[in-house]
C-alpha cells in the first residue's frame, strides 16, 4: 500500500469515527448561535434599532460584548474550523456511496462549505482578538478588485448569479423536505421532530432568500460597474427594510434565519451524516 492509499485510508477512517461525529456536533451548535445572533439582530433591526450589523461578524461583535464574550466567540471559532474540517475530509475522501459526476457535485459542496465556514471562523478570530469589525466594507473592497481585472465584471456577475443559484438551492431544499436527511430518525419523530422539521423548513426558506439577495446585490454591481452596490447579508437586508412593508417582511426573515440557528441544535442532537 503506497502513501497515497494510506492517506486516503487515514481519511476515511477519521471522516467516519465517533471523533468526527463529536466534532460536528460541537461546530453544529457554533453555527447554530451565530445563526441566533444574526436572526436577533435582523428582528432589532425590523424594529427600528439600526445600532447592529445583522451579518456573522456583527453577531460575533454582538457576542463578544457579553460577560465572557470573547471565550464564547474563541469557542465560536473552534467550533466553526471543525466544521472546517469535516468538510474538506468529505471533500478529499467522502461520498464514496456516489458514482461519476454526482460525486464530484457532492465534493465540490463540501469543498464550498468549508470555505463559507472557515470565512465565518477567521472573522471570528479577528474579533475575538479585537480586530474584527460588523461592517460590510470588506465585500465592496474585494469586489472592487474583482471588477479591476479582466472581465471583471463578467465574473462579479458570475458570482452573483452562483450565489442566487445557491439560494434557489435552499428553497428547494426546504420546498422537498431533502433537510431532513440531515436529521436521524428519532429527530423526525413525535411532536420534537416535527418542530425540528418546522424549524428547518422555515429557515432554510428565510436563508434562500437572503442569500438570494446578496446575490442580486452582486448581478446588480457587476452590470453597474459599482462595487459598492454588492454586500453581504447585512446591506441585502438593509435592501429588505427598504421595500414596502419592509420592516414587517424583514421581521419575517429574521424569525426564519433564527429557526435555521433551532436547526442548526437539533442537527447536533440527531446527526446523520
Amino acid at each position: 500500500m503506497d502513501i497515497a492509499q494510506r492517506a486516503d485510508r487515514a481519511g476515511r477512517q477519521a471522516n467516519s469515527s465517533d471523533g468526527m461525529d463529536l466534532a460536528v456536533r460541537a461546530g453544529l451548535v457554533a453555527y447554530g448561535v451565530v445563526h441566533l445572533l444574526i436572526g436577533w439582530l435582523a428582528l432589532q433591526l425590523a424594529l427600528g434599532d439600526r445600532e447592529g450589523s445583522p451579518s456573522s461578524s456583527g453577531a460575533l461583535q454582538q457576542l463578544a460584548e457579553q460577560p465572557f464574550g470573547k471565550v464564547l466567540v474563541w469557542l465560536v471559532a473552534v467550533g466553526l474550523f471543525l466544521l472546517v474540517l469535516w468538510r474538506v475530509l468529505e471533500a478529499a475522501v467522502g461520498h464514496q456511496e456516489k458514482d461519476g459526476a454526482e460525486r464530484v457535485r457532492k465534493q465540490v459542496s463540501s469543498a464550498g462549505k468549508a470555505v463559507l465556514y472557515g470565512a465565518i471562523g477567521v472573522s471570528a478570530v479577528k474579533v475575538a482578538m479585537g480586530s474584527g469589525s460588523s461592517g460590510g466594507s470588506g465585500t465592496d473592497s474585494w469586489t472592487a478588485k474583482l471588477m479591476d481585472l479582466p472581465a471583471g465584471q463578467g465574473i462579479v456577475v458570475v458570482v452573483g448569479l452562483a450565489i442566487i443559484g445557491y439560494g434557489v438551492y435552499q428553497i428547494a431544499k426546504a420546498w422537498t423536505d431533502k433537510f431532513a436527511e440531515e436529521l436521524d430518525p428519532q429527530g423526525k419523530s413525535g411532536q420534537s421532530g416535527s418542530a425540528y422539521l418546522l424549524f428547518g423548513k422555515v429557515g432554510y426558506v428565510a436563508k434562500g432568500v437572503a442569500v438570494g439577495i446578496v446575490g442580486g446585490l452582486f448581478v446588480y454591481a457587476g452590470l453597474t460597474h459599482e462595487a459598492k452596490k454588492s454586500g453581504g447579508l447585512d446591506q441585502a437586508l438593509y435592501k429588505v427594510l427598504d421595500q414596502p412593508f419592509g420592516p414587517f417582511l424583514l421581521g419575517v426573515i429574521a424569525i426564519g434565519i433564527g429557526c435555521f440557528g433551532l436547526f442548526c441544535f437539533a442537527r447536533a442532537r440527531h446527526l446523520s451524516r
